[in-house]
């Protein structure tokens, strides 16, 4: 069986997560304790209360890339099985990363840590979004983003995420602008998402060369599978490969659709590591393959019945 593992970016997050594997697992005890001690943040804390951290991207990238790299070692640890490839959702891109051997998982929770600093830092003096759209189609949203962009607007692309759900970045105020446009040409919806960076736009420009010391500090020449890029939907195999487009894909849009779309014919179930099931739901609307997806004891030992 041809396997893709899969995981989330930001908006995956939840209070509770991972709160199970805690409560069944000494490996998931002992990761959580580790990133606590290197990071000086108590992720106990962090995951199981109620706090506003987890909501802030400097805290939100970690702890998910955490949950979701427990997720894959409880299930890598129960079936010896080698994915054709791997690949993320934005921030799920350096999940992936931990998933190909690139990234060790403590050196994954701190460049997730400060990846979301430095996107924090790049929007920290202006009012930076992003806006949900349901029903609109590509080619109109982009030609509208573009006029917008013509009249001094800052709105982009962001996410592709299935057809007919994409994102924009951009200044709110902008993505607010042009709410009723959207609505006039498609959309059923447009909703402004409770964040405070514009991920995957040139708002972001000022985050790329802090992000590439640490790029190439933590990542490693050691695929054992190919990464799917979310820049380009296409597959990488090299550090210099890995380095180049992560950087890149700070400022441009995720390519989720399209990547699914390029290896759907090679792959018979994809498997979704992490909390919730966000990309399980996205995949229902891509392909007619199969996602399980691994967020808790449970469904760890229903995806090992699918593949067994």
């Amino acid at each position: 069986m041809n396997v893709a593992f899969i995981f989330a970016g930001q908006g995956s997050q939840s209070i509770g997560m991972g709160k199970n594997f805690f409560e069944n697992s000494q490996i998931a005890k002992d990761l959580i304790q580790s990133s606590s001690d290197r990071l000086k943040i108590n992720f106990e804390k962090l995951l199981f209360s109620e706090n506003d951290n987890l909501n802030k991207t400097e805290f939100t990238q970690p702890a998910i890339l955490l949950i979701s790299s427990i997720a894959l070692k409880l299930f890598k640890r129960s079936i010896d099985i080698k994915p054709k490839f791997v690949l993320g959702h934005s921030l799920g891109e350096f999940s992936a990363l931990v998933a190909t051997g690139m990234l060790d998982i403590g050196d994954g929770v701190e460049l997730t840590h400060k990846r979301g600093l430095f996107m924090t830092e790049s929007c920290a003096n202006i009012d930076a979004g992003m806006m949900a759209l349901i029903g609109a189609k590509d080619d109109i949203v982009e030609k509208i983003c573009e006029n917008s962009r013509k009249n001094g607007k800052q709105v982009w692309s962001a996410n592709y995420n299935s057809d007919g759900q994409i994102v924009l970045a951009g200044i709110k105020d902008d993505l607010v602008s042009l709410e009723d446009e959207l609505k006039d040409n498609g959309a059923k919806k447009a909703v402004l998402l409770n964040m405070s960076v514009a991920s995957h736009c040139p708002l972001l420009e000022s985050a790329r060369a802090k992000l590439d010391e640490y790029l190439n500090l933590y990542l490693k020449d050691n695929f054992i599978t190919p990464v799917i890029s979310n820049v380009t939907a296409k597959k990488y195999s090299t550090k210099d490969e890995a380095v180049r487009l992560l950087n890149r894909q700070l400022v441009n849009p995720v390519l989720y659709k399209q990547s699914i779309a390029n290896i759907e014919d090679e792959i018979d179930l994809f498997i979704e590591f992490g909390n919730g099931s966000v990309l399980k739901g996205l995949n229902r609307r891509i392909t007619k393959k199969p996602t399980v997806n691994v967020n808790d004891i449970k469904s760890l030992e229903k995806a090992l019945e699918q593949i067994q």
